[in-house]
């Protein structure tokens, strides 16, 4: 049975409780099924000690992972009296799964972190609690520690759900031997603004000629065509869905002019359809000197010691914005909160804001400005090239079925990639994206 079967079977009554149907409907909505809920529950006792204990979930691997940790042991450090218990779950669908379902049955830990794009579902669930903005000052985060757009994403119905780490873009890197041959490089050896479609391709084209392989890649496959397309749509000025996330109203029009953009793209890039590894190989090899992806790939070229630097993802219709996500703290459903426990967990979130240089240092844009406007934050090369991009980004829009390492995002994405690979016509490609956004929101929400 899927999510929307067994909420049309549902009372209505039920839908306002946290009785166990409702617990493990919202678990299938949010795509796992109930077999994994005793390890689950079992597995979330907090043990004793200290002034104040908490816990904390996150999704984070590798180099996320690393400085996530480092983080912690600073916190640690500093509040010795809290007794801090980190827990990282699996990336994506299965953290979000368990997340959701730990907050709906009662069993939930004390702060957690998700994607802003995930904030929507989660707050209109009830499987987080929104933030007291008079105990958060005590804090020291405040409306104005962030920037307007960051801080406004994390509202909804006007209370504080979120409080945001990060941003992290899309953006453009490139390689400054490549690009300067190409004589592409202005007078401090940056990137020239590139503005409108013929001015990105003749990069495209004139890099090319220097690598005698490729210009510009990117992946064009999974995910990524959808990021691609919500940067360059909402460039247009384009909107997906209604506020309220119940009705599609997609431009055709615009949208077919995004997907005819991005097909030239890589119909002049002549390489064919490759995912995020290849395309992260390709400008490694320095076999390409343009790549658009995450700011997330930083320090793999750091790492590896090539010659590049980022910039903004390119303004091509004229109304800049670019996709993004931020990665947040939240307040996982308590049925019964504990004073103690949520004044060490706000503690917690100061703290891991105001230290959070060290997790600019993977890429992502600080959302805490006390760290962004920073000397330090300034001075970091690439991340402050990009720092801009918080002021203009887009998340996924607000359905319930939408946000990060959704079914909706592996649809859009599987629509657009065809298309961009001549399978489809732009047209036909936009055409499969509305019929497939059309199908989940005949699904009845969870909630």
């Amino acid at each position: 049975m899927n999510s929307g079967q067994q909420y049309v079977h549902m009372k209505r009554d039920e839908r306002r409780l946290f009785t166990r149907r409702r617990f493990l409907g919202q678990t299938a909505a949010l795509g796992l099924g109930s077999g994994l809920l005793v390890p689950l529950l079992s597995s979330c006792g907090l043990s004793g000690g200290g002034t104040a204990a908490i816990t904390f979930w996150n999704l984070f691997g590798g180099g996320d992972g690393e400085r996530m940790v480092q983080m912690q042991n600073v916190f640690k450090q500093q509040h010795p009296e809290v007794q801090l218990e980190a827990v990282t779950l699996q990336w994506g669908g299965p953290y979000y799964t368990k997340l959701a379902m730990a907050a709906a049955g009662g069993r939930a830990p004390d702060v957690g972190i998700i994607h802003m794009s995930r904030l929507a579902t989660f707050a209109a669930g009830g499987l987080i609690d929104p933030f007291d903005p008079a105990e958060l000052a005590k804090y020291g985060i405040t409306n104005d520690s962030f920037l307007p757009p960051v801080w406004a994403n994390a509202h909804r119905n006007q209370k504080l759900y979120a409080i945001p780490l990060d941003t992290h873009p899309l953006v453009m890197f490139y390689n400054t031997d490549i690009c300067g041959k190409a004589g592409l490089l202005d007078g401090n050896g940056r990137l020239k603004q590139l503005q409108g479609p013929e001015q990105m391709m003749d990069a495209i084209r004139a890099v090319k000629k220097v690598t005698g392989k490729y210009g510009l890649v990117m992946e064009a496959v999974g995910v990524n065509p959808w990021r691609l397309f919500v940067a360059l749509y909402s460039q247009l000025g384009g909107q997906i869905f209604s506020p309220d996330g119940t009705e599609l109203i997609l431009d055709n029009a615009k949208a077919e002019q995004v997907v005819e953009f991005l097909t030239e793209v890589v119909a002049e890039g002549a390489y064919p359809s490759i995912d995020a590894a290849a395309a992260v190989a390709y400008f490694s090899n320095q076999k390409a000197g343009l790549l658009w992806n995450g700011e997330w790939e930083v320090t793999t070229f750091q790492n590896q010691k090539i010659p590049f630097d980022a910039t903004l993802f390119p303004n091509i219709f004229g109304n800049y914005h670019t996709w993004a996500d931020s990665h947040a703290f939240v307040l996982p459903h308590q049925m019964a909160p504990d004073p103690q426990r949520r004044a060490a967990s706000l503690l917690f979130i100061s703290t891991m804001l105001k230290n959070s240089l060290i997790w600019a240092q993977g890429g992502h844009i600080p959302a805490y400005l006390g760290v962004a406007n920073s000397a330090e934050y300034k001075n970091l090369v690439p991340q402050a090239h990009y720092a801009d991009a918080a002021a203009n980004l887009v998340l996924d829009p607000p359905a319930w079925f939408s946000g990060a390492a959704s079914d909706m995002e592996n649809q859009a994405g599987a629509a657009f990639a065809a298309a961009m690979a001549k399978q489809l016509t732009p047209k036909q490609g936009v055409q499969q994206f509305r019929r497939s956004m059309e199908k989940l929101l005949r699904v009845p929400r969870p909630f």
